[in-house]
C-alpha cells in the first residue's frame, strides 16, 4: 500500500513532471531533470534515515533475492566464512544461497519452534573469524521481528530490512550493510537499495558479476547501468509523506498503536491464535489462524466480501495475515479489528 497523496501527486505528474513534456517513466536517466530528481531523493533517504558519512545510498535493481548473492560475493571473500540467523523463509533462502560461495555457519535458528519467535542475544553463537553476521530484521510469513541489534563485535552486521525499513528510526552506524526490496514501505516493486559502509565495497572475489560488484555501483553512484527509475521518483515523494507526517519517530508511533490494537483483539478473542510469541512479534505482519483450515477459509472468504484485502496467509504456512505497513491508516486496522470481533462471536 502507497499513500494516498503519494499516488495522487505521481498521477498529477505522470505525463507531464516539472513542466518537462514527459512522464518520470519516458525519461533517460542521464537527463538533467532524472538526475535532479536522482540526487533529491537519495539526499531526502539519506536524511530521514540519519545515513552517516562513511556510507553510500546504491539504488539497485534484483530484489533482496540478488542481495542473497551479492552480499557474500562481495564480502565473504576476507575470510571465507559468514554466520547466518535463520528465523524465517527468506533469511533462510539467503543463508541457502551463501552456501555457494563459502561456509555460511548458522549462528542461531528458531526452528525448533517452527519459526515463531526471535533467538536472543545470547542464543546467538558468533564466529570471530567470520566476514560478517547476516539476518533478516522482519519475517513477513512468519510475523516475527528483531527487537533488538545483534552485538557481533568488530564483524560487521548485514541486515535484510526489506519489510521493515523506514517503519522505525534505526541507527545505521551500527551495520555494514542494509538492503530492503522497496515494494513493501518504499515505492513500487523493482527498486532495491542498500546502504552500504565504503570500506566494504572493493573485496569482491573474482568470479562477481560487474553488475553484482557493489565497488562498479559505488563508483557510478547506481548507474552502471539503468536504474529503476520510476519507483526511484516515488520513493522521493513517499520520504516527502514520511517527513511530513512527523518523521521516522512519529511513523513509529503509529505503526506500534496499529499493531498493539490488533494484537489485543486477537489475544482477547476465543477463536484466533497469534503465530508469533510475545516479544518476537512483528509490527508489520500479524499472523493469527484459528486453528481449523475450514473455519479460516471461511474468515478470508468473508472478508474478502467485506472489501479487504490479501488476508490469506502465505501457502507454506495457513492461516491469515494483516500487512499493516506504513501506509495502512489506522481506520484500516480499526474496521479489521471489528471484522475480527465479529467473526469471532459468530463462530
Amino acid at each position: 500500500m502507497l499513500p494516498l497523496e503519494v499516488l495522487q501527486r505521481a498521477g498529477a505528474e505522470i505525463t507531464n513532471y516539472g513542466g518537462s513534456g514527459m512522464s518520470v517513466m519516458e525519461m533517460s536517466h542521464r537527463s538533467k531533470v532524472f538526475q535532479k530528481i536522482f540526487d533529491d531523493t537519495q539526499a531526502k533517504f539519506r536524511k530521514l534515515l540519519g545515513v552517516p558519512e562513511g556510507y553510500k545510498v546504491l539504488f539497485l535493481q534484483g530484489g533482496a533475492t540478488m542481495q542473497f548473492a551479492m552480499v557474500p560475493l562481495n564480502l565473504m571473500g576476507k575470510t571465507g566464512k559468514a554466520d547466518y540467523a535463520r528465523t524465517g523463509n527468506f533469511a533462510n533462502n539467503a543463508h541457502k544461497e551463501a552456501k555457494k560461495y563459502g561456509e555460511a555457519v548458522v549462528a542461531a535458528s528458531s526452528e525448533d519452534r517452527k519459526w515463531t519467535y526471535i533467538p536472543s542475544q545470547d542464543q546467538l553463537t558468533l564466529s570471530p573469524d567470520a566476514s560478517y553476521f547476516h539476518y533478516c530484521s522482519n519475517n513477513t510469513i512468519e510475523g516475527t521481528q528483531w527487537q533488538y541489534v545483534p552485538e557481533t563485535g568488530s564483524v560487521p552486521l548485514v541486515c535484510d530490512m526489506s519489510s521493515d525499513i523506514m517503519s522505525r528510526p534505526i541507527d545505521v552506524s551500527k551495520y555494514g550493510i542494509i538492503y530492503a526490496g522497496a515494494q513493501k514501505n518504499l515505492a513500487p516493486a523493482g527498486l532495491t537499495i542498500v546502504i552500504i559502509k565504503e570500506e566494504l565495497a572493493g573485496h569482491e572475489m573474482p568470479i562477481t558479476p560487474a553488475i553484482m560488484n557493489y565497488k562498479n555501483m559505488i563508483d557510478k553512484d547506481s548507474m552502471y547501468n539503468t536504474p529503476p527509475c520510476w519507483p526511484i521518483y516515488i520513493l522521493g515523494l513517499v520520504c516527502d509523506w514520511v517527513e511530513s507526517v512527523g518523521g521516522l519517530t512519529a511513523v513509529e508511533k503509529v505503526n506500534i498503536h496499529k499493531a498493539n490494537m490488533l494484537y489485543d483483539v486477537l489475544d482477547n478473542s476465543k477463536l484466533f491464535t497469534v503465530a508469533a510469541e510475545k516479544g518476537s512479534r512483528s509490527f508489520m505482519n500479524v499472523t493469527f489462524r484459528t486453528g481449523n483450515d475450514d473455519l479460516d477459509a471461511k474468515f478470508v472468504a468473508e472478508s474478502v466480501k467485506q472489501g479487504f484485502t490479501n488476508l490469506k496467509g502465505h501457502r507454506s504456512v495457513g492461516g491469515m495475515r494483516a500487512s499493516i505497513y506504513n501506509a495502512m491508516p489506522v481506520e484500516g486496522v480499526e474496521k479489521l479489528c471489528e471484522f475480527i470481533q465479529k467473526f469471532d462471536k459468530e463462530n
